[in-house]
């Protein structure tokens, strides 16, 4: 069973800061600063662009998409860092309507984050082919798959009330209504055991800031099946997608399995970032994420509904329906989450009633549960997040 005492003491948590906010930014793992600083004052310094060689800079994207593989049920060799999110979410739809043509639909549900959404729209309003991109509840979603759909691209977890997909469910309706099949795994590598093999999924994308603590701005990722992965052509035809880069043709040919989904140079230091906080997982089951994944989330709405009427559990009540989040509705919910951050305890809020607290039992303990939720109800019951401060909407929420 994992040790998450000695988990916690590898990140660098404030003094008196409970933070619930790691499915929007994950907090700074100790050895990552020492590994940034060896990266600029050992490599960068003195190697100067020979780093690209002595230091391995170049296999990064690889080396990082084969870790991130061990924890989301990939095979080594499927997955490659780099670029961002976004990016990973324009190339998957690019390359899931070409293998579909004829087919105008791509499917998703109003859950899925607003900026895959805007990805997708934007790539089919460029193509000017007739497609769609139809948007339904995420319980509707299976009922709208049939052979008119290029593309399901979902998010695994509901970024708002962390409603969790049935993966292996889905993409079977859609393998066999004959559409490709996209997962977004932002909210949940790191979270909790994905098995991307055995759901047969064919392509998948992530980011690495959230629970897997690589960083603001962190690098994004994409796994494609290995026997799919030669037949995608990479929409974003970057150079180091090129089948031989420093060959410098003028002509695009793709390189050989994953390395074709590169698209621009790799961020060195952001990714050593991101290796040493990989190093956090090593050692680490994912059952054992999950396991304590859930009993922190319902011991937090536990406590929160025992001393709190007036806010409603916005997640499913089923723990394993929902991901490694808990969100509550209050109509004051943007004031209510800023009485608590001038607490020092950190969540998030989204619009426009939701208070969102992620758990990730890497760093959370129980104790900080009962004290956030205690908080929480305070805060509500006294009126204390009814000051004009606590209502000034600020640029990040």
């Amino acid at each position: 069973m994992t040790d998450f005492s000695a988990s916690r003491a590898k990140f660098d948590l404030p003094a008196g800061i409970t933070y619930l906010d790691g499915n929007s930014l994950g907090p700074l793992p100790k050895a990552a600063v020492e590994r940034a600083r060896k990266t600029i004052a050992d490599e960068w310094g003195p190697m100067l662009i020979t780093g690209w060689t002595k230091a391995q800079w170049m296999d990064l994207p690889a080396r990082l998409g084969d870790r991130i593989g061990r924890l989301i049920g990939a095979p080594a060799g499927s997955t490659v860092v780099g670029d961002t999110l976004s990016i990973k979410v324009y190339q998957a739809v690019a390359s899931a309507v070409e293998l579909r043509p004829g087919r105008k639909i791509v499917l998703s549900d109003n859950g899925n984050f607003p900026s895959d959404l805007y990805m997708a729209d934007g790539l089919l309003k460029s193509l000017k082919q007739g497609h769609e991109l139809k948007i339904v509840d995420p319980e509707a979603v299976a009922d709208h798959i049939n052979e008119d759909v290029a593309a399901v691209m979902l998010t695994q977890v509901d970024y708002r009330t962390g409603r969790l997909h049935d993966m292996k469910a889905i993409t079977a309706k859609a393998h066999a209504s004959g559409a490709v099949m996209i997962w977004d795994l932002a909210h949940t590598a790191g979270a909790l055991p994905i098995d991307l093999t055995g759901c047969n999924a064919d392509i998948a994308v992530g980011c690495t800031y959230k629970y897997l603590n690589g960083g603001p701005g962190a690098p994004g990722f994409i796994h494609v099946r290995p026997d799919l992965i030669n037949q995608v052509r990479p929409a974003l035809s970057g150079w180091l997608g090129h089948q031989a880069p420093f060959a410098f043709d003028l002509d695009y040919r793709p390189g050989e399995g994953i390395s074709r989904m590169r698209v621009g140079t790799p961020p060195v230091i952001q990714m050593a970032v991101l290796d040493a906080a990989l190093d956090e997982f090593d050692g680490i089951a994912m059952e054992d994420i999950r396991s304590r994944s859930i009993e922190l989330s319902e011991q937090f709405i536990a406590e929160v509904e025992a001393g709190c009427k007036e806010v409603k559990l916005a997640s499913p009540r089923d723990p394993h329906a929902r991901g490694s989040q808990v969100s509550f509705r209050f109509r004051e919910g943007y004031a209510a989450m800023q009485a608590l951050i001038a607490r020092g305890i950190i969540g998030d809020f989204r619009a426009p009633d939701i208070m969102r607290f992620g758990f990730c039992p890497l760093y959370n303990t129980p104790d900080e549960v009962c004290h956030a939720a205690a908080a929480l109800c305070e805060i509500i019951a006294t009126g204390e997040w009814d000051q004009p401060a606590f209502k000034t909407r600020k640029a990040v929420t």
